[in-house]
């Protein structure tokens, strides 16, 4: 009880930073360039306890977890990877199927000599995450995964029909001639539309993400994410229908504002054993929006 009351305090006093910013991972974490898969990624690491691994989607990058890291490391080892192309790791030119990039993850764990892990994902992170459970099942031991849906997963087909996802066919030589010098443009479409209160994402974060997916290639590369998504959808099929239900608890967490209830529903699809919850008064940004409830929520399930 003591633990979860002194979570609770630290993940307030937490949340006031992000109102100004971007809050640094302290210097108790290191980061390092981690060669995997064929590819690198740049990954931080800091406490110590059983690994688990945080896993970030589009609009941001490992960056958008330290606050949940800083409480997490007390009594875990905390590794957080930008995921290829994205963020600090490097850009190569393929590989960006959510089957590959959980090799990519894998070789991580192997990296730093660490066999199972606790994981938490959001948004395209929820993708490579389904990938990693379902492909390294004795390597996963739960799972938190948070307001997106999995391609190929229930009523995926369904869910891409929403004028909401356009972008995920926005790619190509001429799309990247439009967003060029304009990243900050295009990424607050999405801060905006899909939060339910744009005014929790501060200036000083937006600036902060902006710079990192105006890097050489950073743009491109996020595209390509979302141009994997046919053969996503494809790969879990095919996961699922070979390998059956992930069997690992997992909880479900949509946020209120966004995927909400639907988030447990949709991943009954792939799992047996979930539970759902709901991050109240946010919307899809939940880390920006309402960190205190998501690291709360987050915490509990990862203490049971």
């Amino acid at each position: 009880m003591l633990r979860h009351v002194a979570t609770i305090l630290v993940a307030i006093l937490l949340s006031a930073p992000l109102v100004a910013g971007i809050t640094p991972f302290p210097a108790s974490f290191h980061a390092q360039m981690v060669p995997t898969n064929g590819t690198s990624l740049y990954v931080r690491v800091g406490g110590k306890g059983p690994a688990v691994v945080l896993l970030h989607g589009f609009g941001f990058t490992g960056d958008m977890w330290v606050p949940l890291a800083i409480v997490l490391a007390k009594d875990h080892t905390v590794i957080v990877p930008d995921l290829r192309g994205m963020g600090m790791s490097d850009h190569p030119d393929s590989g960006y199927t959510k089957k590959n990039q959980a090799v990519d993850i894998a070789g991580v764990m192997d990296a730093l000599r660490v066999q199972r892990v606790d994981l938490v994902t959001h948004d395209i992170g929820n993708m490579v995450g389904y990938a990693l459970a379902a492909q390294y099942p004795d390597r996963v031991t739960r799972w938190v995964v948070i307001d997106a849906p999995l391609p190929g997963i229930g009523d995926w087909d369904n869910i891409v029909r929403s004028p909401m996802l356009w972008h995920f066919d926005f790619r190509g030589p001429d799309e990247e001639r439009l967003v060029h010098r304009r990243e900050r443009i295009y990424l607050d479409r999405f801060w905006n539309e899909l939060s339910g209160d744009p005014k929790r994402i501060d200036d000083d974060t937006r600036q902060h993400f902006a710079a990192l997916y105006a890097r050489p290639h950073a743009m491109h590369d996020a595209f390509e994410q979302f141009g994997a998504l046919r053969q996503d959808a494809a790969d879990n099929k095919a996961l699922l229908a070979k390998g059956g239900k992930i069997t690992m608890p997992v909880f479900a967490l949509g946020a209120e504002k966004f995927f909400g209830k639907n988030m447990a529903d949709h991943m009954q699809f792939a799992a047996s054993n979930v539970t759902g919850g709901i991050v109240p008064n946010s919307g899809h940004w939940i880390m920006e929006e309402n960190p205190q409830a998501t690291i709360m929520l987050v915490t509990d399930f990862l203490a049971k």
